[in-house]
């Protein structure tokens, strides 16, 4: 094999990976956007179940049972 067929297999190779390593940079970043909104959006229904837990019933006073 000559120094120009593996130099240029070499790039063909280096070509590659660049365009693979762009596409996976891309796809961390968009996976990083929608899991800041995914624990925004978690955040927002844990704030509201307990807002709505806290309005939905008074909650029981601790009595003992009749039998003590």
């Amino acid at each position: 094999m000559s120094d120009d067929t593996r130099i240029t297999e070499l790039e063909i190779a280096l070509a590659h990976q660049s365009h693979t390593i762009e596409e996976m940079s891309g796809e961390m970043a968009r996976q990083g956007e929608l899991l800041d909104r995914l624990q925004k959006t978690l955040k927002a229904l844990a704030e509201r179940f307990l807002e709505l837990e806290e309005s939905a019933a008074p909650r029981a006073e601790i009595t003992r049972p009749p039998h003590y």
